[in-house]
């Protein structure tokens, strides 16, 4: 059980004590957070909805590569990444580029209704727009099916699949685990390095990272 108790301003955790003082909030059971996929195994079908009710599947890019992009535009490590530097966002860079190349992007909300980052459709394609971000698709997964099935942690999150349904690349989109735009700049992009490699042909030298971020609010 843990208890979260509130002393003289402050906000104190306590893992199966009890708070001298304060109030006491019995948050229940901690939610285990889903496990990696292995690289290099086939990736785990799906079908999902995006903001416009068209219908994806694994099965529908095959012969593409295909990004699976967690979002939350609540985050701020999510904001980090769409932040308009000199213009340009680092992730919406990104998305124009490899889709230009042929490559299938698919933004992937699975806030839960009333958990933070939850959006509406409308609401989902109002912010692709003030972002001036260009994913093939922003995908609503509300119950989190696609995020558990394809063991989704944090926002922001990657999972790159092969043209052949092979997991290719999982995990963070670069190496500065901080929320600060200034920051990527001197960042190694593991997502564009991943996608460059498999683009020309070549093995992906780093194919799996731990990933930083928000914890994906099912």
């Amino acid at each position: 059980m843990r208890i979260i108790a509130a002393v003289a301003g402050a906000t104190l955790l306590l893992v199966g004590g009890v708070a001298a003082a304060g109030v006491l909030i019995d948050e229940g059971p901690a939610v285990p957070r889903p496990a990696l996929l292995p690289v290099g195994d086939p990736a785990p079908a799906f079908t999902a909805t995006d903001t416009r009710g068209g219908s994806h599947s694994l099965t529908g890019y095959a012969g593409k590569w295909l990004v699976l992009e967690w979002v939350n535009h609540e985050c701020p490590y999510t904001k980090k990444h769409y932040a308009l530097v000199d213009g340009v966002g680092n992730t919406q860079a990104m998305q124009k580029e490899y889709t230009k190349r042929g490559v299938a992007w698919l933004s992937v909300v699975s806030s839960g209704p009333g958990k933070q980052g939850y959006t509406t459709a409308a609401e989902a394609d109002e912010l692709t727009r003030e972002k001036g971000a260009a994913p093939t698709a922003v995908i609503r997964d509300t119950a989190g099916v696609l995020g558990r099935l394809y063991g989704a942690r944090n926002t922001p999150q990657y999972a790159i699949v092969d043209p052949d349904g092979i997991l290719r690349y999982v995990g963070a989109i670069d190496d500065k685990r901080t929320a600060r735009s200034k920051d990527i700049a001197g960042a190694t992009n593991y997502v564009r390095a991943a996608l460059d490699s498999g683009l020309a042909g070549k093995p992906i030298a780093i194919a799996q990272t731990q990933p930083y971020g928000c914890d994906v609010k099912y």
